[in-house]
């Protein structure tokens, strides 16, 4: 009898037929293989699987706008790293990234669900921990692509407004200006989310495109029409401590989050991939892809500002803002505000592409997180628009949160930006807590011993708890020693890039504004998330709910 209920549990979520109740289990080849990995972690497959290989990788590469970004953030390393810093740096960066990602997609294959690391978390944490544990994670990374989302839109709003103060000299730029521009490229995102989302697999592809023909619009003017540029010896051998730290090696690791800045959003097709088709192997192939290309944009990008950018050190005084200093060496290498203008353009687009991606991602973890009854109102924002299947709910909160959070610039811009740096410290605690717990249970060797502690199923099929199952490797997964080797790296580089992510730009602080105030800000939503963990949540947050009894497979 029980098996009949389970059978008609598996026949209403799939609309698989089974002839009698008392059949032979259910085998992967007899349904689609991604909803068989959906309904292997107990999940449902509500949204539509929109997304291809290609598609998806354009929305990573979008998202991320490594050279784009890059052309702005490098301030920052070049204050602390020069030079030369900014280009092993970024080397270290790099690499560090892909072997970060090469774990995640291991994770993404064996668990491809929406909710990625909070759900991670929970399966691979010890028994007596794992809701606590996934319960933080969640909150950290929702809060984190909610900032993220709020950075590349006011990144936007930030060039937009330089760019009209360039050619309008009368032009007196006030902080409400910023948030409204904000708002506007919020607002046409959400369009773009909603009613336009059955294109948006094609127009990532489209994306994808111009990214890689916007690289050669800016690079080709700024290497050829530049008149002088540095030698090698310069660019490869000069380095910079602007910061006044003790060495030039402390210096180096503090200018790390620059380039650390450039690469933040690789993780958001493992948040899409209950809407890619053949998930379990081609999230983890998008995620590298997307860090190949990019990786390699961002190293030419930095080569070409290097080299003929002129003296930089005099730019980034003259031009405290980066953003000004970004759009002066366009000036400088093309001789005209024309030019500036145009190449300006470029990556505004680029970057609207970026927060239009990232309100996609932002919103899937969010309605994920909400599925599992993670968040307040957690029915409401888990609900699915029939007619787009996407979570518009889900959307439209993240917006509205963003758009709040831009309010703090009207009254205070350095409460703006620290609210804002949770960004790359709630993205990098969260992947070290999965790839961490995963190279725990790597060593006991948990993931491949089928009697392992992983095996036990609660008793309960009811979709108000949460359950342990057989944890084992997706698809995609590097083998043997080798697979080990690479998550210790991984977890080496995160827990490095965490530690410096917290250190301020200067040794000397004296104002507020040098700060980096995001220790304070994670700190504050830890605080928060662990507060409503034991006063509310302990009671209703059980770990991700179960949809579809994997007994059954």
């Amino acid at each position: 009898m029980e098996k009949s209920i389970e059978l008609e549990v598996f026949n209403r979520a799939y609309g698989h037929r089974v002839k009698n109740s008392v059949s032979e289990p259910i085998k992967p080849n007899d349904f689609d293989r991604d909803k068989y990995e959906l309904a292997r972690v107990g999940k449902e497959q509500v949204l539509k699987r929109r997304f291809g290989l290609v598609s998806m990788t354009g929305l990573s590469c979008g998202l991320m706008c490594t050279w784009e970004s890059i052309l702005v953030v490098f301030a920052i390393g070049f204050q602390n790293g020069g030079p030369a810093g900014l280009i092993y740096g970024l080397l270290l960066i790099w690499l560090g990234n892909i072997s970060v990602f090469m774990v995640i997609g291991e994770l993404s294959s064996a668990i491809p669900t929406a909710g990625g690391q909070y759900h991670w978390v929970s399966l691979l944490a010890p028994r007596s921990s794992k809701r606590f544990f996934s319960y933080i994670t969640g909150w950290l990374t929702v809060v984190g692509w909610i900032a993220a989302l709020t950075s590349v839109c006011y990144f936007v709003a930030d060039l937009t407004l330089s760019l009209v103060a360039l050619n309008v000299e009368t032009y007196l730029r006030q902080q409400w200006h910023a948030t409204l521009s904000l708002w506007g490229t919020l607002l046409l995102c959400v369009f773009i989310n909603v009613f336009v989302s059955g294109a948006l697999p094609t127009i990532e592809v489209i994306v994808l495109i111009i990214h890689v023909l916007g690289f050669f619009g800016i690079l080709i003017p700024l290497v050829y029409l530049t008149p002088t540029h540095h030698s090698v010896k310069e660019v490869f051998t000069t380095f910079n401590n602007f910061g006044g730290w003790q060495s030039k090696a402390l210096a180096f690791f503090v200018g790390l989050q620059g380039n650390a800045l450039a690469f933040v959003g690789t993780d958001s097709a493992v948040h899409m991939s209950e809407e890619v088709r053949n998930a379990s192997v081609d999230v983890a192939r998008s995620m590298l892809l997307s860090l190949v290309i990019n990786g390699c944009l961002a190293l030419g990008m930095l080569l070409a500002v290097l080299f003929s950018a002129g003296d930089i050190g005099t730019i980034l005084t003259e031009n405290p803002s980066p953003v000004s200093a970004s759009m002066k060496i366009f000036e400088n290498a093309t001789g005209s505000k024309a030019g500036a203008t145009i190449m300006t353009g470029i990556i505004i687009v680029l970057e609207f592409c970026s927060a239009m991606g990232c309100l996609a991602a932002a919103s899937r973890m969010t309605w994920s997180f909400a599925r599992d009854r993670g968040l307040p109102f957690a029915r409401v924002l888990s609900m699915i628009d029939k007619r787009t299947t996407i979570p518009v709910v889900a959307i439209l909160v993240v917006t509205t949160f963003s758009g709040l959070l831009a309010l703090i610039n009207i009254g205070n811009s350095v409460a703006f930006n620290g609210t804002i740096s949770l960004v790359l410290e709630g993205f990098y605690i969260s992947y070290l807590l999965a790839i961490g717990l995963l190279l725990w249970r790597r060593v006991r060797g948990d993931m491949d011993n089928p009697n392992s502690s992983l095996m036990a199923f609660s008793s309960s099929s009811s979709q108000d708890e949460s359950y342990d199952r057989k944890l084992t490797w997706g698809p995609w997964r590097l083998k043997g020693h080798f697979g080990t080797v690479n998550n210790i790296v991984a977890c080496c580089y995160l827990t490095l890039m965490v530690f410096f992510s917290f250190w301020p730009n200067q040794f000397r602080i004296e104002d507020p504004e040098q700060m980096n105030w995001a220790v304070l800000v994670t700190g504050g939503v830890a605080i928060f998330s662990v507060g409503y963990y034991l006063i509310y949540a302990k009671l209703s947050y059980k770990g991700p709910v179960v949809e579809v009894d994997p007994h059954i497979l």
